[in-house]
């Protein structure tokens, strides 16, 4: 009577390879995606965060302030904001994350100059 060795065949290794590269490529795209919508919500966040500042620093000062830190912001991880115009009726901001360059989030607030892609006043919009 034959023994048979311990272990696998190659054709069984074979296939549990070939299966573990369809989820993976199932997986990845799914990974991407989810990864690009935390970067733009972070944008989101911090600029939503900033028009809360500007607002009790206005009630305050009775203007809008274009310099971040006498406003009180500190920017997430990888987000770069700006604020494009302060004036004491109203300012505008932008905000990029390092992580998708390419998508620009914006909001304005009162008499300010509209930023792309920001088209309804107080609200963030993202392109």
């Amino acid at each position: 009577m034959k023994t048979r060795n311990q272990g696998f065949t190659l054709i069984e290794l074979l296939i549990v390879v070939v299966i573990i590269g369809i989820l993976a490529a199932i997986a990845i795209p799914k990974f991407t995606t989810a990864r690009e919508k935390a970067f733009i919500a972070a944008a989101k966040s911090d600029l939503r965060n900033l028009a809360n500042l500007q607002e009790i620093y206005h009630n305050i000062n009775y203007s809008y302030g274009s310099d971040l830190a006498a406003v009180g912001f500190t920017n997430s991880e990888g987000v770069t904001v700006s604020v494009a115009e302060a004036t004491g009726t109203g300012w505008s901001a932008s905000a990029v994350h390092a992580g998708l360059p390419s998508t620009t989030c914006a909001i304005y607030h009162g008499n300010a100059t509209q930023l792309s892609p920001a088209t309804v006043e107080s609200a963030v919009q993202c392109n």
